[in-house]
């Protein structure tokens, strides 16, 4: 893997606040993964393997539910209570966005105070659990934005940032491979709470859903919390870290492959989000437009764990094309010539494959951004990358709005293309295009 070489990264230990202590380092209380003094190893064992299960699984509940959003709209879409409100996709848009936009923000918390981190997850829980509670007494979309949008997105990101800041404690030569299984926990989650979250509304309505759902959440996470831990203890009396470095900003590898990675954010939101709308459109059952969304997010565990493979073995721009020509020939000419289930069906599954990967190709970004500076640390890179995505995810939500609005090109061309999402269609598969643009720039030589 080339990545920062370990000898790098015990150089610049005592400057980045979120890298693992000098080995053996303890404050004198004792630590249920540490035997004989000496750290748990990294890169496998026990307790790395439970670690990295626990961030699966909090990371398919956490963004898993998130990503089950397009079961809620076709849903809200259809009730006298939110049918007539406008903006319901923006309730979506802000579970996602912000939980990737307010990165940046936790993450510096956490590296100034690194020794709550296993407390602010399990906050952090407890505010995504009020906030879906909150959630079920909502009478118009301006509640669900403030309470299933923003509130669960704040509380999902203080949940989650600690899997993120510690995984590099846990895992070095698997690096890639560790973040490619985390990430297909949303995946997974997507895939199985769409069915449960179908079934739920039919049968007892949102407010009932949201309340049931809350309870499971704090059942299942709260657990979890327990193996969300560093590697290495830390000490009381460590100094607070200095401010991270934040030039890597102004260089132009990271300028193009945020670029990049914001204005495929832009597109990349949309099928998940209209797949059962459109489905519903072509006749299908309610658990038909679940399926969509169930396919998309099974085939993205795959593609995940793959992408999380071959990152740590290729060139991230070689790895970034080959998601863009998946996901573009998917939108182009699958879904956008889908009149029918079955190949939007096909298409739910390919897009999820090469589209729902694309973050696993991050840790190439970071290994090519920290390269090229080295102050830069690894987690603040993945912080302006996920800010990035959310700037991207939050503007996706009015502008889907906006191209739909008035069912746009019906009638008037062919195929899916004529179905009044036309313009969502190209949309989101010329934002694809763009999103692969770090392919060419490495070609040109600008990077």
């Amino acid at each position: 893997m080339e990545e920062v070489t370990r000898s790098q990264l015990s150089a610049s230990e005592t400057e980045k606040g979120v890298q693992t202590p000098p080995e053996g380092t303890t404050d004198g209380t004792h630590l249920s993964n540490i035997h004989d003094g000496a750290p748990p190893p990294m890169d496998g064992g026990m307790n790395a393997w439970l670690f990295l299960a626990a961030c699966f699984a909090m990371e398919a509940l956490v963004w898993g539910f998130a990503f089950t959003y397009g079961v809620f709209q076709a849903y809200y879409s259809d009730i006298p209570q939110f049918k007539d409100s406008g903006n319901i996709a923006v309730v979506g848009t802000c579970a996602m966005g912000i939980m990737y936009l307010d990165i940046p923000l936790v993450f510096a918390a956490y590296r100034q105070w690194p020794r709550y981190q296993r407390l602010g997850c399990g906050l952090g829980v407890l505010m995504m659990c009020a906030a879906l509670g909150l959630s079920s007494l909502a009478t118009n979309t301006n509640h669900l934005i403030i309470t299933q949008g923003i509130f669960y997105a704040i509380g999902g990101s203080i949940a989650y940032a600690p899997c993120i800041l510690l995984m590099e404690e846990w895992f070095d030569r698997r690096k890639g491979l560790a973040f490619g299984v985390m990430w297909a926990g949303t995946g997974l989650g997507g895939a199985v709470l769409p069915i449960v979250i179908e079934q739920l509304l039919g049968k007892y309505g949102f407010r009932i859903t949201l309340r049931g759902f809350a309870v499971v959440l704090f059942v299942l996470t709260g657990p979890l919390v327990y193996f969300v831990k560093p590697r290495v203890l830390i000490p009381a009396s460590r100094p607070s870290p200095p401010p991270p470095s934040f030039r890597f900003l102004f260089t132009s590898t990271f300028a193009l492959f945020q670029f990049c990675n914001t204005i495929e954010a832009l597109g990349f939101f949309l099928p998940s989000l209209y797949l059962p709308t459109y489905a519903g459109m072509l006749g299908a059952s309610t658990s038909l437009q679940a399926l969509t969304v169930i396919l998309f997010n099974s085939a993205s565990v795959v593609g995940c764990v793959l992408m999380g493979a071959i990152i740590d073995k290729f060139d991230v721009t070689i790895c970034i094309l080959v998601n863009t020509i998946g996901s573009t020939l998917a939108v182009f000419l699958i879904w956008g010539f889908s009149m029918s289930l079955a190949p939007l069906f096909i298409f739910s599954i390919v897009y999820g494959l090469f589209a729902g990967s694309y973050t696993s190709t991050w840790p190439g970004i970071m290994r090519e951004v920290v390269s090229q500076k080295p102050s830069a640390e690894s987690s603040m890179v993945f912080a302006s990358l996920a800010a990035g995505r959310g700037i991207g995810n939050l503007v996706s939500g009015p502008l889907s709005e906006a191209l739909v609005e008035g069912l746009p090109w019906e009638g008037n061309v062919g195929w899916g293309y004529g179905s009044g999402y036309g313009s969502l269609i190209a949309f989101t598969g010329v934002t694809g295009v763009v999103g692969g643009g770090s392919y060419l720039a490495r070609r040109m030589k600008w990077l």
